[in-house]
């Protein structure tokens, strides 16, 4: 590898953990915890919209205002359309302009599109449902930009040692976003509902949806871009990465003066040759999909795309089914027990405690173990116990939910006799072995194996995999839970349980990162290394503490 660059990579790759590091998990994490936050927050709030816009009086047996299966599927899934094609983009520019460059605008989109969901007015409710759709497209266009860029950002800062803590720590801030996304609607819900006292839908069905609910879902919306607006100067006064610098644009002198602004190290990189420097890596010896690239990274190609795909059919079709699965299951009151805040409420409540005790700590033992035993094997690990929780509680589903004919006249569960807390437990170890396991190395490890140049675009198009398969969970899985009908539920509980086995066998095409050096992983040591001489002259690198 040409010295100069040498010199600037194992700088980084030494790098001591220190106050930098924090920072950039924290600018990165943030964007992470609105992305999480936007996409989930929409789950507490659907019955919510559904009970003030889609009640029908004339029905023969009244029941509370539903939101119809395609709308339904509409609002909770077209922020992860305009996600998959925002990694698309923004991935493939994020290596075409920079990091850096890109990574203000995904922000900008997102505060704006934040706002403006919240904003969705009409005078009917065809006219406020389209007008949320159109922005929380958007919302997800940005929100897709974040992907690729976080990881690439943190990978490309990160010392060797600690690079999957690191990338794992701004992932981590997914699990917080969805836990403040369940304890902003909770409170929400919880101060409107003092406020404007409304009698259960079994006693008076047009006063227990209060008119004053209509500003309790949007505040919940908008609430997502603050977090993101508050930390926009931090991000757009970060430098470029190094890795950037160096191996893409070849200005290995600015990737040098940009690390020496925060790291603990001046780098000095000094030119023998009279000529003036240019590109590390001058000529591109092979292009994305080229028959080069494919025999390179095909095969991890195939492996980093397709086991985001299976794991996001499973994750977000559990997070995004919560809102018909709780009250099935008896977690949550019947519908017609309470009043339309009371139901945002309690819905609201239950999603914070399963992220509370099961989904925040799954990421959390990610950071603390990965770069001790290995993305490979939390992988493996995550899918095969995931598989094994979801087919117990698909195949004991009706034991656990119990059954109708057994509930009094005036019990307020759709379901009785059954065994919630039961349960509780597996549904929170298969978000527990999620989050410790694939959800968080599928982002990880395309962060790490691909060559700076088509790096970003690489996580892009693995990340798009993912969402793919989340948008199969928006529009095809969440159908089975709508209606809350336990063989549904079952049928698709046990499909989820295959998905993941499956995704314990494509984990095999994806190698162990751990330990290795970016360029290592991608090759690009032993393309610089062929062209330390290629234009007569060398480079003399030192560095130097301060």
């Amino acid at each position: 590898m040409a010295d100069g660059t040498k010199a600037v990579f194992s700088a980084l790759d030494g790098a001591k953990t220190q106050l930098y590091h924090f920072k950039a998990i924290v600018i990165a994490g943030m964007g992470f915890f609105t992305d999480a936050y936007d996409l989930f927050c929409i789950t507490a709030v659907t019955k919510l919209i559904g009970r003030l816009y889609y009640y029908e009086p004339a029905l023969q047996k009244p029941a509370p205002g539903k939101l119809p299966d395609n709308i339904n599927n509409a609002i909770t899934g077209v922020a992860l359309c305009g996600t998959l094609v925002g990694q698309l983009f923004f991935g493939w520019l994020g290596d075409k302009l920079g990091r850096k460059k890109v990574y203000g605008i995904t922000l900008v989109t997102m505060v704006g599109s934040a706002l403006a969901s919240g904003l969705s007015f009409g005078f009917t409710a065809k006219s406020v449902v389209g007008a949320l759709c159109f922005f929380r497209f958007w919302l997800g266009f940005g929100i897709g930009g974040d992907y690729p860029l976080s990881a690439v950002i943190m990978s490309e800062y990160a010392n060797q040692k600690t690079r999957g803590a690191f990338i794992a720590a701004v992932f981590a801030m997914q699990g917080m976003g969805i836990l403040f996304a369940g304890a902003v609607a909770t409170i929400v819900s919880k101060l409107f509902m003092d406020a404007f006292k409304a009698p259960a839908f079994k006693d008076n069905h047009i006063l227990s949806t209060q008119p004053e609910a209509d500003f309790a879902w949007r505040i919940v919306l908008m609430f997502g871009a603050i977090p993101a607006a508050l930390t926009f100067y931090w991000r757009m006064s970060m430098p470029e990465t190094a890795r950037y610098t160096a191996l893409v644009e070849g200005n290995h002198k600015k990737a040098a003066a940009d690390m020496a602004r925060v790291l603990e190290k001046d780098i000095y990189v000094e030119e023998t040759s009279s000529k003036p420097p240019s590109a590390a890596n001058p000529t591109t010896p092979y292009r994305l999909f080229s028959s080069e690239f494919l025999r390179r990274h095909g095969i991890q190609l195939l492996g980093t795309t397709s086991t985001w795909f299976l794991l996001d059919i499973a994750f977000y079709s559990l997070q995004l089914t919560q809102k018909d699965i709780y009250p099935a299951s008896g977690l949550v009151d019947k519908a017609s027990t309470m009043n339309a805040l009371q139901e945002m409420y309690h819905l609201s409540k239950a999603m914070t405690i399963i992220a509370l005790v099961a989904t925040v700590p799954g990421y959390w033992f990610t950071v603390f173990l990965i770069d001790r035993i290995g993305r490979y094997i939390i992988q493996l690990g995550g899918f095969l116990l995931m598989s094994i929780c979801m087919a117990i509680l698909g195949i004991q589903y009706g034991n656990l939910r119990g059954e109708k004919s057994k509930c009094e006249t005036d019990s307020t569960k759709d379901f009785c006799d059954g065994n919630p807390k039961l349960f509780v437990v597996l549904f929170g170890l298969t978000l527990f072995f999620a989050n410790f396991g694939p959800n968080s190395t599928t982002f990880i490890v395309p962060a790490e194996l691909f060559p700076a140049r088509f790096r970003s675009t690489c996580h892009g198009l693995s990340a798009a995999a993912g969402k793919a398969g989340a948008i199969i969970g928006a529009f095809v899985v969440q159908t089975y839970t709508l209606k809350g009908e336990s063989k549904e539920i079952k049928k698709a509980i046990i499909g989820l349980a295959v998905v993941n086995l499956i995704g314990f066998f494509f984990t095999f095409l994806v190698p162990e990162t751990k330990g290795r050096s970016l360029e290592e992983l991608s090759g690009e040591d032993k393309e610089l290394d062929g062209r330390t001489n290629e234009n007569g002259r060398n480079y003399n690198a030192s560095t130097e503490m301060t």
